[in-house]
């Protein structure tokens, strides 16, 4: 009922925010007094908040909300969510921990690996090439963040186990999974970024 009420309409439009924004743009340039430093250029200081009252005047509020709710959503509420749906006990001894593991290994390396080995086949055939920007690197990193599946991998392991303690080690091989697919796939695409930066 409160997304409702949310307004969607905003205050310009943006071919005059797009105005607006050139000129205040030019005045900044201006108002320059030589150092570089916006702190010692009240003119400049004056732009920049009128720069910002234009921007505020362009977005709609449904949007500007959404953007501030964003990260507490996706890192909070939805891991939250998660846990609460996934129904996993935390403490105390893992029964069956070969299942865990076994879930595990298929996340971390058995979805990388098939589709790395998936593309590897494609492209040596003809059928697809890389884009320009990707390597086989990349493509590993992005393979790893396959690795973080949830509901799919929950739903298939509802379906093969019905006793209570596979299920939940299976579940428990699932939260572990995903974050470690998780944290595989930051390091290696980070250590790419920063080799790709370096290299500029």
């Amino acid at each position: 009922m409160l997304a409702f009420t949310i307004p969607t309409h905003t205050r310009i439009s943006a071919i005059e925010f797009s105005r607006k924004a050139r000129a205040l743009l030019d005045r900044f340039e201006r108002k320059e007094t030589g150092d570089l430093l916006v702190l010692t250029s009240k003119g400049q200081q004056e732009t920049l908040f009128a720069l910002e009252h234009a921007s505020e005047g362009v977005t709609a509020p449904i949007l500007r909300l959404e953007h501030a709710l964003h990260n507490f959503s996706a890192f909070v509420v939805m891991p939250l969510f998660a846990f609460a749906n996934a129904g996993v006990r935390i403490g105390g001894p893992i029964e069956h921990a070969e299942i865990a593991l076994g879930v595990m290994a298929g996340l971390i390396i058995g979805k990388p690996l098939g589709i790395a080995a998936a593309a590897l086949v494609t492209v040596k055939s003809g059928i697809a090439k890389l884009p320009d920007d990707v390597s086989w690197a990349s493509l590993l990193g992005y393979a790893c963040l396959a690795g973080i599946g949830f509901t799919m991998s929950l739903f298939i392991a509802m379906l093969a186990f019905d006793d209570v303690a596979p299920l939940g080690a299976a579940k428990i091989g699932i939260l572990a999974g995903s974050l470690l697919a998780g944290v595989v796939a930051t390091v290696i695409l980070k250590t790419i970024g920063r080799n790709v930066n370096g290299n500029q």
